[in-house]
């Protein structure tokens, strides 16, 4: 049955290639290059290669025939976001198990599981994600006893919101031979039972892999149908292409049958989950572009600690609502540089995911260290930035540093931020604009699903501080707000350079893939509840419409 919705879905997606040159006139483009600096035009000339051939401005015409004209009817056009940090499969998979991210109580997380679990008598394990003890105001994690009271029949395995902690029930726990006798590995814990070593339930970032090898994996089917169900919703949200950050090299075949297929229609920057991964899937070098600038494996993302929601996130300093825990360290100094220097012996891109203070520093300091072995253009990334020493922030101007960051989890983390390190170390939390003015560059992101799929959101956040009831007041931490130029960019020719994709795409420029989004709105002229209104009419990949508002809601 899967199989053959995948088939159906695959008819769905398929678009003809351009066969002739056509006129994109009566438009309001803007194209935005990396430093924000903006360029208008009315009209574009895409040729059958699904190249923008020229840019024209009021009154322009095409310098040569052309067989197709496209009135755009004055609409708004910029060019496709570029999601410069996801999970593309975990996106699409997500959608096929339980989802917990809208719950607002353990009660409701709890009789939504047990719904769940009703409606799918014969699924052997429940399998889940989204939850977020913050959001529920517990105060603590939930226990392997509370799924127990709903589910006692079979395994249940729920990520948290951020994919650094797991909830199990006790049936998950044998599964994954998880007992008080248990060590916690390293670069994770595993929650104990207060004033016992019975595990509690949950199991945080390197103790999830015990459960995480129990559960039976995705048929290729599955992966298939993900993958269309996370391309579709992308498109609706304007998204072109995405850095998909911890590509495995089942996810990296999934992608490749969509692209012989003619399925693949995002332009995918992957990052290998692993060294071992990267050198399956690229050998001696980072691939090639295929399947005409929709796929191309960069390099390698590697973990150097957790996150602040499960108190993995590596500080400088004990955390203020966690005495005597400082997080996880991932990995060690000396592996971070080991893997780093694998991955940049063969010109393969490191993405460095670092969200403490002390992750952060010590990232900054391998790249410095390893910048001066390994020359040439490297574009060390480090993924999500969050929380940095503000003595370190003037560092991200050195060696082409990318802070590879997502706006929404200011606004999503600001509160847990202030409770996890107190209000006096926050000084380089989300600092955008300290970034931009210490000459590093930014790529934005959404981190989905860790975060909804939304760059206007993102947008919004960004020019603000202000979460989507306009709180705080005045935005939080305000001084780091940047302008709608720069975040345009971010979402844009900035996360595209981020890759090694300038050239190819995100930006709407003579040369460059026709990937574009027709808006209700201009972004740059609206204010942060205007942003969060705009709405994607139309998207477009290489001068094809692959997205279409009015059709999609007839």
């Amino acid at each position: 049955m899967i199989a053959r919705i995948v088939a159906l879905a695959a008819g769905l997606l398929t678009a003809s290639p351009a066969l002739a040159d056509t006129h994109i006139d009566n438009i309001d483009g803007i194209s935005v290059m990396r430093d924000g600096s903006i360029d208008r035009f009315t009209g574009m000339v895409i040729d059958e290669e699904g190249r923008i051939s020229e840019l024209l401005d009021f009154g322009d015409r095409p310098t040569r025939e052309v067989e197709y004209r496209v009135d755009g009817e004055g609409r708004v056009v910029v060019p496709g976001f570029v999601d410069g940090h996801l999970h593309l499969m975990g996106l699409g998979l997500g959608t096929l198990v339980l989802d917990l991210s809208m719950t607002e109580s353990l009660d409701e997380a709890l009789s939504r599981i047990a719904a769940y679990a009703a409606a799918y008598p014969d699924r052997p394990w429940i399998i889940g994600r989204g939850w977020n003890q913050e959001r529920w105001g517990l105060g603590r994690f939930p226990t392997a006893a509370e799924l127990d009271a709903v589910v006692a029949d079979r395994p249940v395995w729920l990520e948290r919101v951020d994919g650094h902690a797991g909830w199990a029930n006790s049936m998950a726990l044998r599964a994954g031979e998880v007992t008080a006798d248990t060590p916690d590995p390293s670069g994770g814990r595993i929650e104990r039972l207060p004033g016992s070593r019975a595990p509690a339930g949950v199991l945080v970032d390197a103790a999830m892999a015990m459960v995480n090898e129990a559960v039976p994996p995705p048929l290729p089917e599955d992966r298939d149908l993900a993958l269309h169900n996370a391309q579709r919703l992308l498109l609706r949200h304007g998204i072109t292409a995405v850095a998909d950050m911890g590509t495995s090299v089942e996810d990296w075949m999934t992608f490749r049958r969509a692209g012989d297929a003619g399925r693949l229609q995002l332009r995918v920057m992957a990052y290998a989950d692993s060294v071992d991964s990267m050198l399956l899937i690229g050998g001696p070098a980072p691939t090639q572009w295929l399947y005409d600038d929709r796929l191309r494996l960069n390099g390698v993302k590697l973990y150097l600690d957790g996150a602040l929601g499960s108190r993995g996130a590596l500080l400088n300093a004990d955390y203020a609502d966690d005495h005597g825990n400082r997080g996880l360290p991932l990995l060690s100094g000396t592996q971070l540089r080991n893997l780093m220097s694998r991955a940049a012996l063969d010109h393969f891109q490191v993405a460095i995911h670092a969200i403490g203070d002390a992750a952060n520093a010590e990232a900054l300091n391998a790249i410095e260290e390893l910048s001066r072995d390994y020359g040439g253009d490297r574009r060390w990334r480090i993924e999500h930035a969050q929380i940095v020493d503000p003595a370190d922030l003037p560092r991200f101007g050195e060696h082409g540093v990318i802070a590879s960051m997502q706006p929404v989890h200011q606004t999503s983390d600001m509160w847990m931020a202030e409770a996890r390190l107190g209000p006096d170390r926050l000084g380089g939390a989300y600092a955008w604009r300290s970034i931009l003015q210490a000459g590093g560059s930014l790529a934005f992101g959404t981190d989905a699903p860790v975060e909804p799929v939304d760059p206007l959101a993102g947008l919004a956040v960004a020019i603000s501080r202000t979460d989507a009831d306009g709180e705080p007041v005045g935005g939080w931490r305000p001084e780091e707000t940047i302008s709608r130029e720069q975040a345009l960019a971010a979402y844009t020719a900035g996360a595209a350079y981020a890759g090694f994709a300038e050239g190819r795409f995100g930006r709407l420029a003579e040369g460059e893939r026709a990937d574009f989004v027709m808006l209700s709105a201009d972004p740059l002229m609206a204010n942060p509840a205007q942003l969060r209104n705009i709405q994607v009419l139309e998207t477009w990949i290489a001068g094809q419409r692959v997205y279409d508002f009015e059709l999609e809601n007839r």
